[in-house]
């Protein structure tokens, strides 16, 4: 009997929830597409995303739904979500997840917009006189 396993990972506004199904056929999909379709170009976002993959070098199916945030908070929830699935998979691999900050959620969010300034921090130009 397969099992599946759900998680869910979290990063600035973007939820993923991923849903893994134990068996050896190695597909991931990121809401109904492949993981190339989905995010395009952006390397950088693929390799953040399937980091855990990558370090675990695990052959399981995975099928992510994602949502809120924009790719770049879509990515780091995915990689959050897919250690955490991991995780329930393979209790021996928190070690190697944990050594490679994958099980930490990252909290950092952006700083409001103060009144006054044109953004966060940045200010208007001075001017003396």
């Amino acid at each position: 009997m397969d099992s599946i396993y759900i998680s869910t990972g979290r990063r600035k506004k973007a939820v993923a929830r991923v849903k893994t199904k134990y068996d050896d056929k190695k597909k991931l999909f990121i809401n109904g597409k492949t993981v190339e379709e989905y995010f395009g170009g952006l390397n950088r976002l693929k390799t953040l995303a399937l980091k855990p993959i990558i370090i675990c070098n695990n052959h399981n199916s995975f099928f992510v739904n994602v949502f809120g945030g924009g790719l770049s908070g879509q990515a780091g929830a995915i990689s959050h979500g897919l250690a955490r699935a991991l995780l329930k998979l393979d209790i021996s691999l928190k070690s190697t997840l944990k050594k490679e900050k994958l099980l930490t959620r990252d909290a950092r969010q952006v700083e409001r917009k103060k009144s006054g300034r044109p953004k966060a921090r940045k200010r208007f130009q001075f001017s003396k006189r």
